[in-house]
């Protein structure tokens, strides 16, 4: 081993290194540019104004407010107007041009500074969304050790790893990209990625994630993903992709914002000329009608949607969880029953060999039966292959080359291993119509739902292998969550036969087992709960899976397994293949769906309150448009609150509730 692999523990410094931060700068944003540009320019001219100071001195400074801070509305609601769509920044700028020709230049003036910094504020936020997501590609380094055949070491960007490459990562060193260890032993932080407060113990064998930090020991990492296939990466590119869509919700204010805007418009309009036709003041009567488009105007209820599902969206992606749009995320948080597939969804999907029973007489040690049962295994590519190959290597047992290697489907392999003919393979088919003992321990395998393999040496059959899929470890706190949200109990769904499915089910607090199942027949169990006024969120891996979660109210796949099919078909994907983080998810949607009814109360209670005020009384034109730009900012960050890692754990917590 490698002198690399033994240096010392580094400085507290470099535990506490940080990723870098992508963060858009403020003035890199127009609407910032140009809100920070009219404001100053008000805060010029307004002294001078109250002062009584010639209209030439602040004329031209106030000419330029309206400038500055309306012509981007202005020049996007012109271009709204042409495609036949009414944009209310449009009436902002007329309500300002309006009130400047009655003599209210003032007012005016104040009213396109606050209305662009609005803009500007909803601009920011927009950008934090946006930096939160595209801020997890910073913590991938840009460069990577890569070891060369020679043993020679060289720098190479990240971009040019590709998979079965071997990198080294030194302590206080980011892992390059995604991939197991080979050797070495280190502790890595792995915070930015799955939400682990402590520092999780590395070896050989375990898997580590692009970005993430190497406290102490050196690693060699074998790649197993391109880097443009790292979790980071497929979370950024998911969630980019995921904030571009609109969940119903928004669908339908937007649909009803154009009638409702033509309707303000009409309001506007008569509020201005029935009162002038029962001879009422002009200058009064415009400035009341303006103050009234304005604080009727729907723009917080318009903002009251996106904020809460786009930051779910981005949250959820951070801790692995890819939503694939803001229909899905609004989606999940109606499900109330869920269907599980079982192998590669409630189990890990890879064969483990649990049980190793050499037979009276044979002569061999669990050792001795695993070794010879590797070594005939070793040219195999079946699952139950490497599953035995892999036992025997985890327990550092020497595999002897083999000759004469011959696989039958169905049946087994056979090869010559030092001198000896071995065969491994089904206890039915080799042993057919016999009354070995090895059929009673292969029963009894069976019974405990293993899956069987006879080793034969020279004919005579001298052990049993027991292989089993192996359970999640948050399997079962995962269904009972899913049950406490849902209200009813998940129901399983599986390929596997009824005595296998029925062992599982009892292991994780599964009652209602559907066993045996073709993909045609888990989708008929789909529809029934659906039949049943259920919206059914179905979970699972395989191509088998795929139809199911076609069907299903909300599907979500399994990602480090699963099929393409199933990942394609899939409305959300678990990248790590964390059970519990489902549960979480559809808490976190829900907390998303409550913050999109609090920001519509919020806004119908301004608009509602305010348009009282000025229809009732005397509403000055300030502090409509203040009362009116505030409640949109209120909520877009009311939205925005789902962005915080808190809001993850706070909806971790209520799952648990």
């Amino acid at each position: 081993m490698s002198s690399t692999l033994t240096r010392p523990a580094v400085s507290g410094a470099v535990r506490e290194a940080v990723a870098p931060q992508r963060r858009t700068r403020i003035f890199a944003l127009p609407e910032a540019r140009w809100a920070t540009t009219a404001l100053v320019l008000f805060l010029v001219a307004l002294p001078l104004y109250l002062s009584g100071a010639p209209a030439w001195s602040w004329g031209p400074l106030f000419a330029a407010v309206y400038v500055t801070g309306g012509w981007e509305p202005g020049w996007a609601g012109l271009q709204a107007l042409k495609d036949k769509t009414l944009d209310v920044d449009l009436l902002m700028v007329v309500a300002a041009l309006g009130a400047a020709a009655i003599g209210q230049v003032l007012d005016g003036a104040l009213l396109i500074v606050i209305f662009a910094t609005s803009g500007a504020l909803e601009a920011i936020a927009t950008a934090r969304t946006a930096d939160s997501v595209r801020g997890l590609l910073d913590l991938a380094p840009t460069t990577a050790t890569r070891l060369m055949d020679d043993g020679g070491e060289e720098t190479v960007p990240t971009e040019e790893l590709h998979v079965g490459d071997t990198i080294l990562v030194r302590p206080g060193e980011r892992v390059g990209a995604d991939g197991r260890v080979l050797d070495g032993a280190g502790e890595v932080d792995q915070a930015t990625i799955t939400g682990e407060p402590l520092p999780v113990a590395k070896e050989a064998g375990d898997e580590v994630f692009a970005g993430t930090l190497n406290g102490t020991g050196a690693l060699r990492v074998k790649v197993e993903r391109d880097p443009s296939d790292s979790v980071i990466a497929r979370i950024v590119a998911m969630v980019e992709e995921a904030s571009e869509t609109k969940a119903p919700t928004q669908l339908f204010i937007e649909k009803v914002e154009q009638r409702y805007s033509l309707g303000m418009v009409a309001a506007t309009v008569t509020l201005f000329v029935l009162p002038l036709v029962f001879g009422a003041d002009l200058q009064s009567t415009l400035l009341r009608a303006m103050t009234f488009m304005i604080v009727a105007s729907p723009c917080a209820v318009v903002l009251a949607t996106m904020p809460p599902l786009l930051s779910a969206i981005a949250n959820a992606g951070r801790h692995g969880v890819l939503v694939k749009s803001a229909v899905v995320m609004e989606r999940l948080g109606q499900v109330n029953a869920v269907a599980l597939d079982k192998t590669g969804t409630l189990t890990e999907g890879t064969p483990r060999v649990t049980d190793i029973r050499p037979l009276t007489g044979s002569g061999l040690v669990e050792q001795e039966l695993l070794r010879l049962g590797a070594a005939a295994e070793h040219p195999s590519e079946h699952p139950l292959a490497r599953a035995i190959v892999e036992a025997a290597r985890t327990r550092d047992l020497d595999i002897p080359v083999v000759e004469d290697f011959t696989s039958a489907p169905g049946t087994g392999v056979t090869a010559t291993v030092a001198g000896r003919k071995v065969a491994v393979g089904s206890p039915a088919r080799l042993l057919s119509g016999s009354s070995n003992p090895a059929i009673a321990v292969a029963a009894g395998l069976e019974e405990q739902g293993r899956t069987a393999v006879l080793v034969t040496a020279d004919g005579t059959p001298v052990g049993v292998l027991g292989i089993a899929d192996r359970l999640r470890e948050e399997a079962a706190a995962t269904t009972a969550a899913l049950g406490r949200l849902t209200g009813v109990a998940p129901v399983l769904v599986t390929g596997d036969n009824p005595r296998a499915a029925a062992r599982l089910a009892d292991e994780v607090g599964i009652t209602d087992v559907r066993a045996g199942l073709l993909p045609q027949d888990k989708v008929a169990a789909v529809k029934q709960l659906e039949r049943a006024g259920r919206k059914v969120l179905m979970i699972g891996d395989g191509v088998n899976d795929a139809p199911a979660l076609a069907a299903a109210h909300t599907g979500i796949a399994m990602g480090r397994a699963g099929s393409d099919l199933a990942l394609e078909t899939a409305d959300a994907v678990v990248v790590r293949d964390e059970l519990a983080t489902i549960p979480t998810v559809i808490a976190l949607s829900r907390r998303a769906r409550r913050l999109v009814v609090q920001n519509l109360v919020i806004a119908a209670a301004f608009i509602t309150g305010l348009v009282i005020w000025d229809l009732v009384g005397d509403l000055p034109l300030p502090l409509g448009v203040a009362g009116h730009e505030g409640s949109t900012v209120i909520v877009g960050l009311n939205g925005l609150r789902l962005l915080a890692d808190g809001a993850w754990r706070r909806a971790r917590a209520e799952m648990n509730r």
